[in-house]
């Protein structure tokens, strides 16, 4: 436990002294943060000094940025460094750069300033603190040289909080040692990716392939010998499950975990983080002796993202009893069949009927997940509480026209699928932002065998819809769908229309969120609510238990499904001990 007390007890004048060096040439901000005193632990005080910047004029967050050297300063523009600054640039090699990296970093500086008016600041020791390659760093600058000014400005800002959360651990002597093996764990279960993917540098697993098995392997073997479960096993279809019973192995259990599978060209964190965080937690367990009055349920979900097969939620699914038999004949896009590919992993297809579960021999069912998308790290919050999960549903679609010459078709006398298919995206986009609480996405549109010089015969189409209740979701569905009908009607096509997915709005159990808000208070964090626009195996396991979920923030926007999805070590610490903080106090409930 670090020691605040000496912050708490120092003048205005000696805090800012202590905290000297933590943000860039700017002791306005721990002068500003020493009135917020007393600080429960490390957390309340990183998100002080955050606060104090977000909510300040605008005048000082620019001269924050504008008080940072450009990167490789010393010889990109004969600054002089700061101890901090010039350790972080050694570290990533930045003063050691090779001719034709210092001309393209001094391109990309000029650019830049030309652009923004303030310095390129990036935290180089990177989301695990231990250095970021130049050649990362150089993509990175390159592709924030596209962002709006505005949103490149809140990137500066929230860049120049990592390095000062980073340079705080140092000062205080703090390893975030639970995040660092989380985000160990989210690295080497990267490694495993999908043939043609992998080859390209793309994280992609679909399910199982052998990038799936191998992955499931790994969460096992992990299972078994670094955190004590006592029980592990992979399921009839491909669930990694691990037990640690409670003092009482016939004790009612918590349920948890995510899914290990990805959508094509993803981020390590989506889902992973979800089977991670509570592999932690049992592992700290297993390490200090401990049993909890209940038992702990760890899985994760073979497959949540259908990416393979049409069909999604296959491995919870299983566990509600959902499990569609139908689904075994779906084909994957070489043709093979959801049965073989079962069979050839090794799967007892017979056995899926036995995976359901009795909700009587469980408490409930909670998970851990990145936000997937901005709202956290936009408001500098490391954690949400979710109070629902949005309903959705999915269709695949084909609009059929007639292939024709693109020189000799008058235009009066198309059949164009294309455009149809466009026009209905269009009022998808319209229909979907009529309401606050409903979005609406086109994600797919293919041309198949298209050519320049033909007018499309047939486009193929997806779509999806969401909102925080059904009735929403399915008035929405119903006016694209009557759109999808008036457009075909009026060009003279027809189209197939096949629905994929459908899942109910999913509400957080209230005493189960209730819980998820203490275990965030008792780490001295403001308890913030927010929906989840995305899908999660927490909605189908609302269909037999009580669930409730925590989010994380994601780096970059909180961009997710993309390979700049990200969170940080200190971070996934966070998500860690807030999560033994839940069942720390569940244990004292039911003891």
């Amino acid at each position: 436990m670090i020691n605040l007390n000496p912050l708490h007890s120092a003048s205005q004048a000696d805090f800012v002294q202590s905290l000297d060096g933590i943000y860039e040439h700017s002791p306005w901000i721990a002068a500003q943060a020493w009135a917020r005193r007393p600080f429960a632990n490390l957390d309340q005080l990183k998100l002080a000094l955050a606060w104090t910047v977000r909510d300040a004029e605008p005048a000082l967050q620019l001269a924050l940025v504008r008080a940072h050297p450009e990167l490789a300063g010393k010889a990109a523009g004969g600054q002089t460094l700061t101890a901090e600054s010039a350790n972080e640039q050694g570290k990533a090699g930045l003063t050691a750069c090779t001719p034709e990296e210092l001309a393209r970093i001094q391109q990309l500086n000029a650019g830049y300033t030309a652009k923004f008016g303030f310095p390129f600041v990036l935290a180089v020791r990177g989301p695990r603190g231990l250095g970021l390659a130049k050649s990362e760093i150089i993509k990175t600058f390159a592709r924030r040289l596209d962002n709006p000014p505005d949103v490149e400005l809140a990137e500066c800002l929230r860049n120049i909080h990592r390095i000062a959360e980073i340079r705080l651990n140092d000062k205080l002597g703090h390893t975030p040692a639970l995040g660092n093996r989380v985000w160990d764990w989210c690295e080497q279960l990267s490694t495993h990716s999908d043939p043609g993917h992998a080859e390209r540098g793309e994280l992609t697993v679909t399910y199982l392939t052998d990038a799936h098995r191998a992955c499931a392997r790994q969460l096992a073997g992990w299972m078994r010998q670094d955190c004590g479960f006592d029980e592990v096993c992979i399921d009839a279809v491909g669930n990694v499950v691990g037990i640690y019973h409670g003092s009482d192995p016939q004790a009612k259990r918590l349920l948890t975990g995510s899914h290990y599978d990805t959508v094509r060209n993803g981020g390590k964190y989506d889902g992973r983080l979800g089977i991670l965080a509570p592999m932690a937690c049992v592992r700290e367990l297993h390490h200090h002796k401990r049993r909890l009055p209940y038992g702990l349920e760890v899985i994760g979900f073979a497959e949540e993202e259908g990416q393979r097969y049409k069909a999604v939620f296959l491995g919870s699914s299983a566990l509600t009893g959902h499990f569609n038999p139908a689904w075994l004949d779906q084909k994957d896009a070489d043709g093979t069949t959801m049965r073989d590919a079962m069979t050839h992993a090794g799967l007892c297809i017979d056995d899926i009927p036995k995976l359901k579960r009795d909700p009587a021999r469980y408490l409930g069912f909670v998970e851990v997940h990145i936000e997937q998308g901005p709202v956290l790290d936009e408001m500098d919050l490391p954690l949400g509480i979710v109070t629902s999960i949005n309903g959705s549903v999915r269709y695949v679609g084909e609009i059929i026209g007639m292939a024709s010459h693109a020189g000799t078709t008058p235009m009066k006398r198309r059949r164009d699928a294309a455009t149809a298919a466009s026009e209905l995206a269009l009022y998808v986009e319209k229909r979907g932002g009529s309401l606050d609480t409903l979005v609406a996405t086109v994600g797919m549109l293919e041309v198949p065998s298209g050519s320049i010089n033909v007018v499309p015969g047939n486009c193929k189409f997806s779509l999806d819809i969401r909102a925080t209740t059904d009735e929403v979701r399915d008035a929405c569905a119903a006016d694209i769908l009557a759109a999808l009908q008036r457009i075909c009607r009026q060009r003279g096509l027809h189209y197939k229309l096949e629905e994929t997915m459908r899942a109910s709005a999913a509400p957080s159990a209230p005493d189960w969120q209730q819980r998820w808000e203490r275990a965030v208070e008792a780490q001295g964090l403001p308890v913030f609510r927010l929906p989840s626009g995305a899908g999660h195996d927490a909605m189908k396991m609302h269909e037999i238990l009580p669930q409730a979920m925590l989010f994380l923030r994601g780096l970059n926007g909180g961009i997710s499904h993309n390979p700049l999805e990200s969170i940080t070590n200190d971070d996934a610490d966070l998500c860690v001990r807030t999560f033994q903080r839940f069942i720390d106090q569940l244990a004292t409930e039911l003891s």
